[in-house]
């Protein structure tokens, strides 16, 4: 097994892996929302798409079993295992410098979007723009009328999602900054995650 990996509270990181590796993603607090990122290792212009694998699969929550495609339709990730309730969010952007603004944030606020792209820059490459996450663990009931919400998550300290890689990837996760919604437990405080290659 792999080394275990902190990704730093509000901070992101990046890692690649090769097809048929398997990557464990652990939320450590219980209360984090991870979002998380997959490109094609040899051309970030092909990435895992949540609207292409809505298409795909039919439904905007994964199982375990189901497997995200890229904007070219084609396998990049699969979920092997998941030990929580198996919440996660399909919908919902990354969070960035206009969301903040937008909720009445003055000055810098850490963002998922500037974690993605500086993970990616720390192994020296460089997205040609922000594909829509999978925001794992993140709790976005989606109601009868269409109406959503933002919610605590409802996993547990110690929860796990397996992922395998279906392709060469390169697979980027941000620990949420988000504080001003209760998306990362009622407390608002995001707190670090970890991955570990198995």
């Amino acid at each position: 097994m792999g080394e275990i990996v902190t990704i730093p509270a509000r901070k992101g990181k990046a890692i690649a892996l090769s097809k048929g590796q398997r990557i464990k993603v652990i939320n450590t607090h219980g209360q984090q929302v991870v979002d998380t990122w997959a490109f094609n290792r040899h051309d970030l212009g092909e990435f895992m798409s949540m609207e292409h694998t809505h298409t795909a699969l039919q439904r905007v929550i994964p199982r375990v079993g189901d497997t995200f495609v890229t904007n070219r339709r084609q396998a990049i990730l699969t979920v092997v295992a998941d030990t929580s309730p198996g919440i996660h969010d399909t919908v919902i952007a990354s969070c960035d410098r206009y969301r903040y603004e937008q909720l009445g944030c003055k000055g810098h606020h850490d963002n998922c979007t500037d974690n993605l792209h500086d993970a990616l820059a720390a192994l020296g490459l460089k997205a040609p723009h922000t594909p829509a996450p999978l925001n794992m663990w993140m709790n976005i009931p989606i109601r009868a009328d269409g109406s959503l919400s933002f919610e605590p998550p409802v996993s547990k300290p110690g929860d796990h999602v397996l992922l395998e890689a279906r392709m060469d990837a390169i697979v980027a996760f941000s620990a949420c900054p988000q504080d001003m919604v209760p998306i990362n437990g009622a407390d608002c405080v995001p707190t670090e995650a970890h991955f570990q290659v198995v």
